[in-house]
């Protein structure tokens, strides 16, 4: 069975740091882009960063961009997200995502089951 445990989330306050992991079982983790999402109260889900499976490529979400940073361990299937200086709209759950392309039109995808991040003082 394919597993995405995720931990690392809970209560900070503004300025502060956390560091998300979500551990992969069941998958060649290592062929496989890691992505982090992200979703807030009445807001629609949106990507905050992803790399690709040897770490040669990031993109970061353009709020995030200087304060997070990705990156992954093949050797322990983990992908982390380290938060930096966080703010209050950064309040959301947070999700990890496992991407395989096959040509041009197949994927296969698997999520984490998400952990809440909340900024607040």
């Amino acid at each position: 069975q394919v597993q995405l445990v995720q931990s690392g989330g809970g209560l900070v306050q503004p300025g502060g740091s956390l560091r998300l992991a979500c551990a992969a079982s069941g998958i060649t983790f290592s062929s496989y882009a890691m992505s982090w999402y992200r979703q807030a109260p009445g807001k629609e889900r949106e990507l905050v960063v992803g790399i690709t499976s040897t770490s040669a490529i990031t993109n970061y979400a353009d709020s995030v961009k200087g304060r997070f940073t990705i990156s992954r361990d093949n050797a322990k299937n983990t992908v982390y997200l380290q938060m930096n200086s966080l703010k209050p709209e950064d309040t959301a759950v947070y999700h990890c995502k496992a991407l395989r392309s096959y040509g041009l039109n197949r994927e296969i995808a698997y999520w984490g089951q998400g952990t809440q991040v909340t900024v607040s003082s």
